[in-house]
């Protein structure tokens, strides 16, 4: 009986913050997964195993979770002033689609450690020991990183005592500069508040009249007060996953603030980009336990806040939208500002579901509007497997 041989492309996996997926130095690809296509979609979809309709990417590497159903494509940079190109995709579970649209906070940590071992980074500029600070070109949203690598003996330092609430075990700590992190969303022509309002009221057929702050910063989010929608943003994942009637209801708001803000032109469009724009709901400081079962206390956080993610709520929070949090919190008159006692203030650590995150962000107003500098957060990487991926030879 004829059958296709499989093919292997070098590969690591790898954790970033809290996700995980698999990364790719553009040139081991094939060549035909070298730009961007039909190509390079198909075989990162069988790579993660996707479309799954049992929901399981049970015949790929990818988790079944919008945080372990991602990859990474990075090249030496040809921009001035930057050593690597970070490309994100994030791969839907049970469709066949990759979604381009944004960027990962998350994978970011790792993008740093992954080009130094593989020689994306000029030797020159990694010390023997010390902190190497890689300069990441995002090129999904066209944005500046910088990544602070700590480096021992020449090699990346991946072991440490970082805790991060969210991951298991303790690791090295990587620092990462989100620099002018007002996302360039298409569509919502470079705004960072695209419909120039700190608040805005939006109308969802079914869900009613909500304020919502809608902000293009790290990643596009919308953030609505958790008791406008009957929560107390103390919720942990099962309390929304596990409720249809919650997901098609954030499903709504998301969309109808998408095409608010700019990013879709039609509604219908909204199925179609899963990956942004983010949908959150914010609320003052409250004591809770988190999924690990670590109690928070109200005192020791500023405000709460919970965050979708390719439908479903995330276990802990996307580095993007912490971003998207810290520059909101930043600014004066947003909803999560408020949620955070008002005022002015520079950082911010919010309570999630497995914890609590810190994220600092320098925001100011130039001619009547808000600009943010960077936004700053501490996150972790470690190389999971090094080695490479087989697919059969005709998956792509």
């Amino acid at each position: 009986m004829a059958h296709v041989a499989q093919i292997r492309i070098a590969a690591s996996y790898m954790r970033g913050g809290t996700s995980k997926g698999v990364f790719f130095r553009l040139q081991d690809l094939p060549e035909r997964a070298q730009v961007p296509g039909a190509a390079r979609d198909a075989l990162l979809l069988r790579v993660i195993g996707s479309p799954d309709p049992y929901g399981k990417q049970i015949d790929g590497l990818g988790g079944a979770t919008s945080s372990t159903s991602k990859t990474v494509i990075l090249a030496k940079s040809a921009r001035p002033d930057h050593d690597v190109d970070y490309l994100f995709g994030q791969v839907a579970i049970d469709r066949p689609f990759v979604d381009w649209s944004g960027n990962c906070g998350n994978l970011s940590a790792a993008v740093g450690p992954f080009a130094i071992r593989h020689g994306l980074v000029d030797a020159a500029r990694v010390p023997h020991d010390g902190v190497a600070v890689v300069r990441i070109w995002q090129v999904n949203i066209a944005k500046s990183i910088l990544a602070h690598v700590p480096v021992a003996a020449g090699v990346v330092q991946e072991t440490g005592d970082f805790e991060l609430d969210g991951v298991t075990f303790p690791a090295a700590e990587v620092q990462l500069e989100f620099l002018d992190p007002a996302a360039e969303e298409e569509g919502a022509g470079g705004a960072m508040f695209p419909t120039g309002r700190l608040v805005d009221e939006l109308v969802v057929p079914g869900v009613g009249r909500l304020q919502a702050t809608m902000i293009n910063a790290g990643i596009a989010t919308i953030f609505v007060d958790a008791a406008a929608i009957g929560y107390t943003g103390t919720e942990l994942q099962d309390a929304i996953n596990a409720d249809p009637k919650a997901l098609a209801m954030f499903e709504a708001i998301r969309a109808h603030g998408a095409l608010r803000m700019g990013l879709i032109k039609d509604l219908a469009e909204a199925g179609r980009r899963q990956h942004t724009p983010k949908v959150a709901f914010v609320a003052p400081p409250a004591d809770y336990v988190a999924s690990s079962g670590k109690p928070v206390a109200a005192a020791d956080i500023d405000l709460l806040v919970r965050a979708l993610s390719m439908g479903k709520l995330h276990h802990a929070m996307m580095g993007t939208a912490a971003v998207a949090i810290g520059t909101a919190a930043a600014i004066p008159g947003t909803l999560v500002n408020r949620a955070a006692g008002g005022g002015v203030r520079s950082a911010v650590r919010f309570g999630h579901p497995s914890g609590t995150l810190r994220v600092g962000a320098e925001a100011r107003q130039v001619k009547g509007d808000w600009t943010v500098t960077r936004a700053v957060m501490s996150r972790s990487a470690r190389v999971l497997m090094d080695g490479w991926v087989s697919v059969p030879g005709d998956a792509f």
